[in-house]
């Protein structure tokens, strides 16, 4: 099983690209497992979120940072919302952009 990994938005692609390079050398570790191996790599990689809705935990020496995602048919998984995680719980406006980008990349998908 090959999967594929897709940038829904331009915004997603920057904040990996601007990435300190202990984060973004995790970024690339997890992402190469997650091709293999599917999206769901389990705690403390990966966290289900609810309703297909899931989050890439990066942890590093500059800090934290959280990827959502979701995954399409044709295995592919999409990329959705980055931040910087600055507080112990997510925050309601970051959760309600990713839940509301799934719902687009989902909607788009399926025409």
């Amino acid at each position: 099983m090959v999967w594929r990994i897709e940038y829904a938005y331009g915004d997603v692609e920057q904040f990996i690209l601007e990435l300190p390079p202990g984060l973004a050398a995790r970024y690339l570790r997890l992402t190469d497992l997650m091709l293999e191996f599917g999206p769901d790599l389990g705690m403390p990689h990966t966290k289900a979120l609810g309703n297909g809705l899931f989050e890439l935990r990066l942890k590093g020496q500059e800090g934290i940072a959280r990827l959502f995602y979701c995954t399409l048919t044709g295995q592919r998984i999409v990329m959705l919302h980055g931040y910087i995680k600055k507080a112990q719980k997510i925050p309601p406006r970051v959760l309600k952009m990713a839940r509301r980008r799934m719902l687009e990349v989902k909607n788009r998908g399926s025409h």
